[in-house]
């Protein structure tokens, strides 16, 4: 039976509750990017336009981004088991409704409920981590962690694929949802068995208890006005971009708003000195969304390269990134390993690994599009998969290692809506890289554009990490 959060002792079953918790997150961070190769078929499937289904991702990026935080202060406060079954409640309904769905609205409803349920999931595996494990440990289950987050995200075009090959092109986007029907189902079964329920209130004051629904409502304003312009974008400058200038306006009244509440004693929905005191929690934050925004977008135009600009078919553009997804997977649970002995050494050596794969494929890719051979990606992809797998978890380890546990949960998500933004700015910022640098010509030189656009942007990220290690953080 599960116990509540307030034991000093290790859970028995701590490996157990990581497991079943990362597979639940990897869910619902492998609904992220397994619907990129389904936007050809669901438009065939439904009948109606390209900007239509684009909102069947959009719709679930926003919702995700925008209740991540307000998902782990509620995990910190009433308890991860009781978020991971809402939240996985929520998520199996929105799945089961979009495959079921037979208009394209509909679809996009049930992808924002999906995102919404997603962003109560993820926190409460950060949460946990924090709760469970201390020391190496830590490290070890970030490094589970991380390699969750980056295999979820490089196998998706190709699970996707495989599904689309399997069931059709017209209908079997709809298996993309319904897969995740059964294995939600089983997970909620572990969930109500092992994770710990919701913690006692012995010695915790109104005030630490409290629900900070304003503050919520302001930085899920703030996260609405900076996501909305920037996937709105992939189709061209409109007038959702003057909505990027409420931004600092709402961020202002984020933190007036959160001192006003530990002036006030009451627990804040971020404790700001997180962001002020902890060592290492800011520029942890910065590194992440600066790799997301370099990386994330890279998979994303590789598969479009392939598919719309040498006619692969979705499956063998998803099986052409594998590699990525290989070098993640085991590095990842190393990195783990390692991150106690060289800290943040050990990000700054990962983004430079990462940096030389792609500016070898930059370097290898021919002339013509006519040119291009499938194994010119192999190496420089496992390459970049490798150093990306030591990114993750370690920044994720460093950043957390003097949060409070009290506080996991909504300080791991404020680190994840900072991977959401950069996702969702490095997805707008490449495509319009490759969009820009193809033009009529030829692919290629649009993937060349795309290449150097994402090493500028890893290159802040690696000074970042460079000015976080001569800090001594």
């Amino acid at each position: 039976m599960p116990t509540d959060e307030t034991s000093t002792q290790p859970s028995p079953v701590r490996w157990r509750i990581l497991g079943v918790t990362l597979a639940v997150g990897f869910m619902a961070l492998l609904d992220v990017t397994i619907v990129n190769v389904a936007i050809p078929s669901m438009q065939s499937g439904l009948g109606t336009t390209t900007s239509t289904i684009q909102w069947v991702v959009s719709g679930y990026a926003l919702a995700f981004g925008l209740t991540l935080v307000a998902g782990g202060r509620l995990g910190d406060v009433y308890g991860r088991r009781a978020l991971m079954m809402i939240g996985l409640t929520g998520f199996i309904l929105g799945s089961a409704a979009s495959g079921l769905a037979a208009d394209a609205n509909l679809v996009i409803a049930a992808r924002v409920l999906q995102g919404m349920s997603a962003g109560l999931l993820t926190p409460q595996s950060s949460g946990l981590i924090q709760q469970l494990f201390s020391g190496k440990e830590r490290g070890v289950a970030f490094g589970y962690f991380g390699t969750t987050v980056g295999v979820a995200s490089a196998i998706g075009p190709i699970l996707g694929g495989a599904l689309i090959a399997v069931f059709g092109q017209e209908n079997g986007w709809r298996y993309i949802f319904g897969i995740n029907v059964p294995i939600g189902l089983v997970a909620m079964i572990f969930i109500w068995r092992w994770v710990p329920g919701r913690p006692a209130d012995r010695g915790r004051t109104a005030g630490e208890r409290h629900i900070d629904v304003v503050g919520a409502v302001l930085l899920g304003a703030a996260v609405f006005s900076l996501l909305l312009p920037v996937v709105e974008s992939e189709d061209g400058a409109g007038p959702w971009l003057y909505l990027l200038l409420a931004v600092p306006v709402f961020l202002g009244l984020f933190f007036w708003w959160e001192r006003r509440e530990q002036v006030a004693g009451l627990a804040p929905l971020l404790d700001l000195g997180l962001l002020r005191r902890t060592r290492g929690f800011a520029n942890g934050v910065l590194i992440g969304t600066l790799y997301f925004t370099g990386f994330t977008g890279v998979l994303l135009v590789v598969s479009v390269f392939l598919q719309e600009g040498l006619g692969y078919s979705p499956l063998q553009a998803g099986l052409l990134v594998t590699p990525f997804a290989v070098g993640t997977a085991v590095m990842s649970p190393i990195a783990g390993r390692l991150v106690a002995r060289l800290n943040r050494r050990i990000t700054v050596i990962a983004i430079a690994v990462m940096m030389s794969g792609l500016a070898i494929l930059w370097l290898v890719l021919p002339d013509a599009a006519d040119q291009f051979r499938w194994w010119m990606l192999a190496f420089p992809l496992l390459l970049a998969g490798l150093g990306g797998g030591a990114v993750i978890s370690p920044n994720q380890t460093l950043s957390l290692s003097a949060v409070p546990p009290q506080m996991g949960g909504a300080a791991g998500a404020v680190i994840q809506t900072g991977q959401r933004i950069g996702s969702a700015l490095g997805a707008a910022v490449l495509v319009t890289a490759y969009q820009l640098g193809r033009g009529d010509g030829d692919p290629v030189i649009g993937l060349e554009v795309t290449l150097l656009t994402s090493l500028g942007i890893l290159l802040v990220a690696l000074a970042a990490a460079i000015w976080d290690l001569t800090r001594g953080s």
